[in-house]
């Protein structure tokens, strides 16, 4: 209902806002249809997102059924969950921009020299998907409140009704973040796409006309370019993935090195306290140590591609922004689907907490959790921060 309302508050708003500020147009609401279309299409992401990540679909059921068959069948299962969603969300993406271009063009045109006007309009169509941020912000918060709600719950020793409500809270709040991150890559490819405008005609301008960036596949370096783009959020993924691995196995074996050493721990003797700070600790420095690597090749790889040629740089921001796009939604609805299956074993499908089937859909969600809580987000900052590199650079490419 929040969200449902901010979006009719941003309507009502836009319409007003365009025939006030583009009232000497011939066509002041064609800036109103591009804002319009954005808040659309990223409902529109939020409930596919919906649909592959909930326990009340299809999809979620079909692998927890998958379960009863073992782990390999269960991941199988979620990978296809997750590339069917991209298909659809490609395809809502690709309306949005449609029409955002489309009204960008009807109100402001395209005057000679200057960007034009659709460009302003696919621009307008981001901030439209972002206009209901407090809103998705909320639904997205949701999630980790609920987890970590049953988390006290368990370590608490509550009565298990407890953790029965806290795991249906949880249940919706895998599918709240995954509208969440459509919402976040949706708006993440339509501002790449006007920032990657503004690049070609940045370059324009800082060499006095000589080079227009026009990216043609036949051409040997935009190729070259196109083929670095598609492969660096791959090998970004992997490395993200690897670091998860690393921090995890170094938590397994400080959580080993306390069973050993304090006495009455294993045994859950009472009074014996584990030494949770240092779990924390080991937690945190991962996360920013194990980011360097990847944070640094966001940077790096735009700046060296492009003082080596400018059209190899266009083609490597046009293959990582498609990519980039495809991994994200793919990565955040299989992690969310993988999550939901095992909570809806978990409520009593399938033989439910502790068969073999609730035990094969932990190792669906153990693959899930790096997905959909580290690669699948950070494909976001990727693509903006190599589109806003390239641009910020783009007059001493020349």
């Amino acid at each position: 209902m929040g969200t449902n309302v901010a979006m009719g508050l941003t309507v009502l708003a836009t319409v007003g806002l365009s025939y006030w500020m583009f009232d000497g147009t011939d066509k002041p609401w064609g800036l109103a249809v591009a804002v319009i279309g954005g808040l659309i299409v990223g409902w529109a992401l939020g409930k596919a997102a919906e649909i592959y990540t909930s326990d009340h679909y299809a999809t979620v059921k079909k692998i927890a059924k998958q379960s009863e068959t073992g782990p390999a069948t269960t991941v199988l299962s979620g990978i296809s969950a997750g590339m069917a969603s991209v298909a659809s969300s490609i395809i809502l993406i690709l309306i949005g921009v449609g029409l955002a271009y489309w009204g960008g063009e009807q109100t402001l045109g395209s005057p000679e020299g200057g960007l034009p006007g659709g460009i302003y309009g696919i621009a307008m169509a981001a901030i439209g998907m972002l206009a209901t941020t407090g809103a998705v912000v909320s639904v997205d918060a949701y999630g980790p409140i609920s987890d970590n709600a049953g988390g006290i719950a368990e370590m608490a020793h509550l009565d298990p009704s407890v953790r029965k409500v806290t795991d249906a809270l949880d249940s919706l709040g895998n599918t709240t973040a995954a509208i969440a991150k459509g919402f976040a890559v949706g708006s993440a490819a339509l501002t790449a796409l006007a920032l990657f405008k503004s690049f070609q005609y940045a370059v324009k301008s800082a060499s006095g006309g000589e080079i227009n960036l026009i990216l043609d596949i036949g051409d040997v370096e935009v190729f070259t370019g196109l083929f670095i783009g598609a492969g660096l959020p791959f090998l970004f993924a992997a490395l993200t993935i690897d670091a998860v691995g690393r921090a995890a196995n170094k938590m397994i074996e400080e959580v080993r090195r306390q069973f050993r050493e304090i006495p009455g721990l294993r045994e859950g003797k009472e009074g014996v306290i584990p030494d949770s700070a240092r779990c924390v600790a080991i937690s945190t420095e991962a996360s920013l140590r194990e980011m360097l690597i990847p944070g640094g090749l966001a940077v790096v790889v735009p700046l060296a591609v492009g003082f080596v040629s400018v059209e190899a740089l266009g083609g490597l921001l046009a293959g990582s922004l498609v990519t980039g796009f495809a991994l994200a939604i793919f990565m955040a609805n299989s992690g969310g689907a993988w999550d939901n299956a095992k909570k809806y074993i978990e409520a009593g499908a399938h033989g439910g907490k502790g068969s073999d089937p609730h035990k094969a859909a932990v190792v669906g969600d153990t693959v899930g959790d790096p997905f959909k809580d580290t690669s699948g987000p950070a494909m976001n900052i990727l693509i903006k921060v190599m589109t806003i590199v390239a641009l910020v650079f783009a007059s001493a490419f020349v």
